[in-house]
C-alpha cells in the first residue's frame, strides 16, 4: 500500500474576534491586540463602589485627563504579559552580571570618595522614591480609563518596584553583602536635607486624588532627575575615574528611554484628542504650572549636594534640562501646533 503526503491549507472561518474586526475590519490582530483593545468592562457593573458612590467602577470621571476612545492610544511597544516578562527577564539579568562583575573586581570599594558619596547617599535613598512612583502608577491602573492606558500603568508600577530593587542591590553590593547601607539611605531619605524637596513632592503626590495628575506630575520629576544621576553622571563619572557609578547607571538610562515611549504618546494622545483635547491641554497646563517649579527646585537640591561632593557642573546641568523641559512642554501644549 502506498501513502501520498500532501499539504492542505484550512483558511480559518473568521480571523479574529468580532469586536476586533468591528473595530479594524476583517483582519487577524496581533496578541497585543487580541489580549488588550476593548477588553475593559464598559456596561453591567452591578454596583456603585460603596466608597465612592459618585463614580462607576471604571469611570472616566477619576481624571480630569480623558479620551474621547481609550483605544486610540496603544503602547508603542506592544507589551503584553509574555513580551514584557521576557524583556523585564533579560534587563535584570544583565544588570545582576554587572553588578557581579563590580563586585568581584571590587569597584565600588575603589571608587573616589565624592562619588563613593553620591551613590551611597544620593543614589541608593531613591529606592525610596522608586517606591513613591510604584504606589503612584498602581493608582493609576486602578482608576485609568480603558485597558491600554491600564496596562501601561501596571508594566510600569512593575518596573518602579523593580528600580527600587535595582537600587537596594547596588547598596547591599557596595555595602559589602550587609544591608547596612539600606538603612543608611532609609535616614537619609528621612532626614537628608537634600532629599526633602523629592520626598515632599512624592508624598504629595501619593494622596492626589487624579490619577493622571499623580503621574504627570511624577513625570516631570522624573524628566529632571533622570538625566541628572543617569546620564550626566554617567559622562562625569567615565571622565572622573568612577567607572561603577557609570556601569550601574547605563542599565537605568536603559529602561527611562524605554519608559519614555509609552508615556510620551500617552500625553500626545490626550493633548491631541478630538472632543477634549482643548480641555486636556488646560488640566495639563495646570498640572506642569503646579508641580513643574516644585520638580526644578528638588531636583536642584540634589544637585548641590552632588556638585559638594564632586564639583562636575550638575547645578548647570539641571539649569540647562529645565530650560530644555519648559520649551519641549510649551511645545507639547501649544494649541495652534496641535490644532
Amino acid at each position: 500500500m502506498q501513502y501520498e503526503l500532501r499539504q492542505q491549507v484550512i483558511e480559518p472561518r473568521r480571523k479574529t474576534f468580532q469586536h476586533l474586526i468591528e473595530r479594524y475590519g476583517d483582519r487577524g490582530a496581533s496578541r497585543y491586540e487580541e489580549g488588550t483593545i476593548d477588553v475593559q468592562a464598559t456596561e453591567n457593573f452591578h454596583y456603585r463602589p460603596l466608597w465612592d458612590p459618585a463614580h462607576e467602577l471604571y469611570d472616566q470621571d477619576y481624571s480630569a485627563l480623558k479620551l474621547t476612545d481609550p483605544y486610540t492610544f496603544t503602547d508603542p511597544r506592544q507589551y503584553y504579559y509574555a513580551p514584557y516578562v521576557a524583556s523585564r527577564a533579560e534587563l535584570h539579568e544583565s544588570f545582576g552580571k554587572t553588578l557581579g562583575y563590580l563586585e568581584s573586581r571590587d569597584l565600588f570599594d575603589r571608587l573616589p570618595d565624592g562619588w563613593r558619596t553620591v551613590l551611597m547617599q544620593l543614589m541608593v535613598p531613591l529606592r525610596h522614591y522608586e517606591s513613591g512612583a510604584q504606589l503612584v502608577t498602581v493608582n493609576g491602573a486602578r482608576f485609568a480609563y480603558g485597558t491600554t492606558v491600564e496596562q501601561c500603568l501596571s508594566y510600569a508600577a512593575f518596573d518602579r518596584i523593580g528600580n527600587a530593587q535595582l537600587l537596594s542591590r547596588v547598596g547591599i553590593t557596595a555595602a559589602g553583602g550587609t544591608a547596612d547601607a539600606l538603612a543608611d539611605a532609609k535616614r537619609a531619605w528621612v532626614d537628608d536635607g537634600s532629599l526633602q524637596g523629592l520626598r515632599r513632592l512624592v508624598e504629595e503626590l501619593l494622596v492626589e486624588r487624579d490619577w493622571a495628575t499623580g503621574v504627570v506630575g511624577f513625570d516631570l520629576v522624573d524628566r529632571m532627575l533622570y538625566p541628572l544621576l543617569y546620564r550626566y553622571l554617567d559622562e562625569a563619572a567615565l571622565l572622573g575615574g568612577a567607572g561603577a557609578y557609570s556601569l550601574v547607571a547605563q542599565h537605568l538610562t536603559g529602561w527611562f528611554a524605554d519608559h519614555r515611549r509609552w508615556i510620551d504618546a500617552l500625553i500626545a494622545a490626550w493633548v491631541t484628542d478630538e472632543q477634549h483635547g482643548a480641555a486636556n491641554r488646560s488640566a495639563l497646563g495646570a498640572i506642569v504650572t503646579a508641580r513643574l517649579p516644585q520638580a526644578i527646585e528638588a531636583v536642584t537640591a540634589v544637585a548641590t549636594a552632588i556638585d559638594g561632593a564632586i564639583d562636575v557642573g550638575a547645578i548647570d546641568a539641571v539649569r540647562r534640562q529645565a530650560q530644555e523641559l519648559t520649551a519641549a512642554l510649551d511645545a507639547t501644549m501649544n494649541t495652534e501646533e496641535m490644532a
